[in-house]
């Protein structure tokens, strides 16, 4: 059961938290090293604009043959970070948690059977013939709107990711931090904390709403 706490100012909590590089591994990284192909190495830590990034990843794909079963194969065979489990049922236990990705729904299925199906908000892709060809935006800046609707709902929100891509949800939440960041991160945004490891995060977020 959800023990529902409150922030400083009386309003309850939701904890919103990126989920590839904080409590999976990078997807198209592992990509990349199963097939071979270091263009597809590149992630939002490297390329902010997530379109253009999928743009690329679609087009190398396409011209390398690589099909959405063969990603899900590797996908299939990735375990979550470590800890990261234990950290979700502790958090979980204290606060409603969401996890806001760009993630694909056919990718992330299963991290959720490793991570006790946590709420996931992310895309779709459109795939024929086994081949990805485009993907599904629900709307701009997505992790942002996400925590301006649960503010919008009276929610205080805690956010953490570690990725340009996660700027949006940080700069919108009430209170952010980062986790496992990339070397060069800290020192663009160095307004931001910074945790190493689950343990420093469960303690941030607890103190993060007072």
């Amino acid at each position: 059961m959800v023990v529902m706490s409150s922030s400083a100012d009386g309003r309850q909590r939701v904890i919103t938290l990126d989920m590839e590089g904080v409590v999976t591994p990078e997807i198209w990284v592992a990509v990349a090293a199963e097939f071979g192909v270091d263009a597809l190495r590149r992630t939002t830590r490297d390329e902010p604009d997530y379109q253009k990034l999928m743009d690329e990843r679609i087009g190398i794909c396409k011209e390398h043959g690589i099909t959405l079963s063969g990603m899900q194969r590797v996908i299939a065979g990735l375990g979550v970070l470590d800890g990261a489990r234990e950290f979700l049922d502790e958090l979980r236990r204290r606060h409603p948690v969401v996890l806001l990705s760009d993630t694909f729904e056919q990718f992330a299925d299963p991290f959720m059977d490793q991570l006790g199906r946590p709420h996931l908000l992310c895309h779709r892709l459109h795939v024929e013939d086994d081949r990805i060809i485009s993907f599904t935006h629900r709307v701009d800046d997505p992790k942002r709107r996400a925590v301006e609707a649960y503010q919008g709902l009276n929610y205080h929100v805690t956010a953490m990711g570690d990725s340009f891509n996660d700027m949006g949800m940080l700069d919108a939440a009430d209170a952010a931090s980062f986790i496992h960041p990339p070397e060069g991160l800290t020192e663009r945004f160095p307004h931001l904390p910074v945790c190493h490891d689950y343990a420093q995060a469960l303690e941030w977020i607890e103190t993060a709403a007072s």
